[in-house]
């Protein structure tokens, strides 16, 4: 698993933009709005595939190393 903050994500409004463009992207994950984290699931590439769907969306997505 692999977290990845959004420090821009600020409410429930976020959190379905999200989820509706990462379940789009058929990735595992969850969205913890409190946390302003997103856990994915799955593959290097996966990662990679939400990265790029955060920052679609205009958001500023940070991948925890």
């Amino acid at each position: 698993m692999t977290i990845i903050n959004v420090p821009d994500m600020m409410c429930e409004n976020c959190v379905k933009r999200i989820t509706n463009a990462l379940e789009a992207a058929n990735l595992t994950f969850t969205v913890n709005l409190e946390a302003k984290q997103v856990t994915i699931d799955g593959c290097q590439n996966c990662v990679q595939t939400a990265v790029n769907e955060l920052d679609d969306l205009g958001f500023s997505p940070e991948v925890q190393h």
